[in-house]
């Protein structure tokens, strides 16, 4: 999600043609298929908080069903336009206060997470979802390291497995043409602690100008050690190597490399969100928030997790 602060580095292995025909490799280990009529408590957490993510973003997260339920074997996380007022601080942190409601926002969502509850160190994960639409809209599958054992972020790293901004508007990339937008993007975060993190990453656009907005697809990641590798519907679109991230911390000038394939050597957990607006979607496409979109919906229809075994 932290994909606007920083440098980007754009460095990858290309891999469009292939498919993940290995799949049958990877055992399933953890899933939420998302039945019933609850959020399963027992997989997953709400984060509760105005922090906005930061990226600006212009929600305050809740754990409220107005924001996040089950219903008809779906996930709905929802963004809807209304004030609300919450704690200034993200929730991991040392200060952080529940009853804190010094920030007022005027968007709510819902930023689910399974961090002590589903944590894991390599894996294929796979999400069937479904995005939102329109100007100022980002949904996110993505995942952040546990126990920040090489430091703050993103010097012990983060996954984005998928995220889709501003879906339906004219793409950015080429205004030109006046090209609708589509492409979904994966990409890795790691380097020194902010601000002098690094990221790299690509985007995808589905065959025959399918819109990530107009239907389910299944969005996979294979995570290996020294390797790790995107897909979009079993097509392969990118993969990057240890070659080409790396972990530092300086202290008192002093800069010192982790060893191995840090920092995606530690376990990770997963996060499910849809945010609104903040420093990348406002910038891109049409710029700022189209407030007359909303409420609008991040669908997801399972979360499955496999290892080998």
């Amino acid at each position: 999600m932290f994909i606007v602060l920083g440098v980007v580095v754009l460095v990858w292995v290309y891999a469009a043609a292939k498919t993940d025909e290995n799949k049958h490799d990877w055992q399933l280990v953890w899933h939420d298929e998302f039945i019933g009529e609850q959020i399963d408590l027992n997989k997953w957490s709400f984060e509760y908080n105005c922090y906005g993510g930061g990226n600006n973003e212009r929600q305050c997260y809740t754990d409220r069903r107005d924001n996040a339920y089950v219903e008809n074997g779906l996930l709905h996380i929802v963004a809807k336009q209304e004030q609300y007022s919450g704690p200034a601080l993200k929730d991991d942190h040392l200060l952080y206060r529940r009853d804190d409601v010094s920030v007022t926002k005027a968007f709510t969502s819902a930023r689910m997470r399974t961090v002590y509850k589903g944590d894991w160190l390599y894996g294929r994960f796979e999400v069937k979802a479904k995005f939102p639409q329109g100007q100022g809209t980002w949904g996110a599958v993505w995942m952040l390291p546990t126990d920040w054992h090489y430091g703050e972020w993103s010097a012990s790293g983060e996954i984005d497995i998928v995220e889709a901004i501003n879906l339906g508007v004219v793409d950015s990339s080429q205004p030109a043409t006046s090209k609708i937008e589509t492409r979904v993007h994966g990409t890795l975060h790691y380097g020194q602690p902010w601000p002098n993190n690094l990221y790299s990453g690509r985007s995808f656009r589905l065959p025959n100008n399918q819109s990530p907005a107009a239907d389910f697809h299944l969005y996979a990641l294979e995570w290996e050690p020294g390797e790790i590798r995107w897909y979009v519907d079993g097509t392969h679109y990118a993969t990057q190597t240890s070659k080409t991230w790396f972990s530092e911390s300086d202290k008192d000038g002093l800069v010192t490399v982790a060893k191995g394939d840090a920092p995606f050597n530690r376990r990770f957990h997963l996060l499910l969100n849809l945010a609104v607006g903040g420093d990348w979607v406002e910038k891109s496409n049409a710029q700022g928030v189209n407030t007359a979109i909303f409420p609008q919906q991040f669908l997801i229809d399972y979360v499955r997790v496999y290892q080998k075994q």
